[in-house]
């Protein structure tokens, strides 16, 4: 990790302090990361709502579940092995989607 040896101050009253505060908070950053990244020129996204995750997880278990049972047909040479591949890829992509938009 680089080491930091300069130290900047800034002056605002406490209606700039808070929106700094609100808009480091949106992004999920401190206060400092949150300034480190706007002078490096990162573009900050929203954090997305905790829900969001919960759903990409579940999305992930339910393509984990489909290509365990993909796996199952493909061993007992199943003719559904096909389609539950193609399901299992159908998952996945839903969930980047989701990923995408937050």
């Amino acid at each position: 990790m680089r080491r930091r040896n300069r130290h900047v101050s800034v002056w605002m009253n406490e209606q700039e302090y808070q929106h700094l505060k609100a808009q480091a908070k949106k992004a999920g950053l401190g206060i400092d990361p949150f300034i480190r990244n706007l002078v490096a020129g990162i573009q900050l996204r929203p954090r997305p709502p905790d829900e969001v995750a919960a759903l990409v997880r579940e999305l992930h278990a339910i393509g984990n579940n489909a290509n365990q049972i993909a796996y199952w047909a493909n061993a007992q040479k199943s003719a559904a092995e096909p389609e539950l591949r193609r399901a299992a890829a159908l998952v996945y992509e839903a969930a980047r989607l989701v990923k995408e938009q937050f």
